[in-house]
């Protein structure tokens, strides 16, 4: 059971600001965690032993299919009433796959077989902590916070999340000079300690302050892993989202891996000039997020669909981002590509911080279920997009080049297709984010479910 609240105060507000931003260093934990073994050993795997880049490319697509088991550790902590339990356990094993990824890639150049299968358990156990601490880091949120603080919940955890890859990696970068492989798994090893701790410091006492607005504060058994997932997907509401988050983030994800190549080949860029244009998106999805954070806490109140037109709009202004890319395909220099990807990103943190906000409603809708096994359900479908999507955006640009002969065509077509998806993202988000769904998924269920 959950430790009783500490004051009226306490249960009048649920999460205040620092409780939020205690998650978000969860967030961030996760994020510097996972930097390590998708960009520095990305790296050594593929500069320095020499490696196909296809290797570190399954194995981070690895990592990303064993999430789909998000449901079950979600709901593991929704049965335990214990979230810090899991969010504490699964940043450790996290931690725990990260040394031995490190340990594994540097076995690669002279034992490959042995270190490629550490490698293979070493992502599987990336994407188990990623999946365990993540979703009962965001179900915990969802279930302490008032639904007009939502969008800047998610607005605070994720620019977090984000400031913790960009300073681990700055760190990490000024650590590793001169490299060494000794050096990689001593700097591996103090970052694996410093978030861990981190983690446990911010969760510390934390829970207590939760269940104010979920299924945490009304007592009673959650109902087993069979009939959770029955209830979510007998639910239209959530059924919906699901199917929006799956678009969604296929779109989101499809141009990470050919960007920089694009803006390189189409534009004539160099690897520092193309480094400089993914800083101007990551600089937009950023301003995005912190205007949905304020503009949906101020503007949409304590209305069910108050976020609706924040993740349609985001997800607008992404499709216009992206056929504006798909013309500079063909017509190369003097487009504005810098301003282009700004906007593409800014759009893309609207989008993100306000799904997510969306997403925490909606978690807590249901009549038996609770938030954790529900955002288990949307981080699996999430993991799957972006693991397709990034292997689809690459695929797809390979095999329209064999086809149409041309660079900036077969370009062009990925982007026309991404833009697409994000419309058709759009389309579904009007009623799966919709309050009048949002309110009636608990209803249904009592029906179709329990009754």
């Amino acid at each position: 059971m959950h430790a009783p609240l500490a004051s009226p105060a306490v249960t009048a507000a649920g999460f205040g600001w620092l409780g939020i931003v205690r998650i978000g260093l969860v967030q961030a934990s996760i994020g510097a965690l996972v930097m390590l073994a998708t960009t520095v050993l990305n790296r050594v795997m593929v500069v320095e032993f020499e490696l196909a880049a296809a290797i570190p490319a399954g194995l981070v697509a690895w990592h990303y299919a064993v999430q789909l088991g998000r449901p079950l550790w979600g709901h593991a902590s929704d049965k335990g009433n214990n979230r810090t339990r899991w969010i504490i356990g699964g940043v450790a094993v996290l931690a725990a796959g990260g040394l031995l990824a490190t340990q594994a890639t540097l076995m690669l150049e002279t034992s490959y077989a042995p270190a490629f299968a550490l490698a293979v358990l070493a992502y599987a156990l990336i994407g188990a902590g990623v999946g365990a601490g993540g979703t009962s880091a965001l179900a915990l949120l969802a279930s302490g916070v008032a639904p007009d603080r939502r969008a800047a919940a998610a607005a605070v955890t994720w620019i977090m999340m984000v400031a913790g890859i960009v300073v681990s990696a700055i760190t990490v970068g000024e650590l590793l000079k001169p490299y060494s492989p000794e050096r990689l798994m001593w700097v591996a090893s103090g970052l694996a300690l410093a978030t861990v701790s981190l983690t446990a410091l911010a969760t510390f006492r934390l829970e207590r302050q939760a269940g104010l607005f979920g299924h945490a504060a009304e007592g009673g058994a959650a109902p087993d892993f069979r009939a959770a997932l029955a209830e979510i997907w007998n639910e239209p509401a959530a059924r919906r989202f699901t199917v929006f988050i799956f678009v969604s983030m296929i779109a989101f994800s499809m141009q990470d891996l050919i960007l920089e190549p694009f803006a390189g080949l189409i534009f004539g860029l160099s690897p520092g000039e193309s480094t400089q244009l993914g800083g101007q998106h990551q600089g937009g999805i950023l301003l995005g997020m912190i205007v949905t954070g304020i503009g949906g806490s101020a503007f949409s109140g304590k209305r069910p669909d108050g976020l609706r037109v924040w993740v349609v709009c985001g997800c607008l202004l992404s499709a216009v981002g992206l056929g504006a890319l798909a013309m500079a395909a063909v017509s190369g220099p003097p487009w504005p590509l810098g301003a282009n990807v700004f906007v593409l990103g800014f759009g893309n943190g609207v989008f993100a911080v306000a799904a997510i906000g969306a997403m925490m409603r909606l978690a807590g809708a249901g009549e038996n279920t609770r938030e954790g096994v529900r955002m288990g359900v949307w981080g699996a479908s999430q993991a799957i997009a972006f693991g397709f999507g990034g292997l689809a955006g690459a695929a797809g640009r390979d095999t329209a080049l064999r086809v149409l002969g041309d660079q900036g065509q077969a370009f062009q077509m990925i982007f026309s297709i991404e833009a697409a998806a994000f419309v058709l993202a759009a389309i579904l988000a009007v009623k799966a984010t919709g309050g009048a769904a949002i309110n009636a998924g608990a209803a249904h269920q009592k029906r179709e479910v329990y009754a």
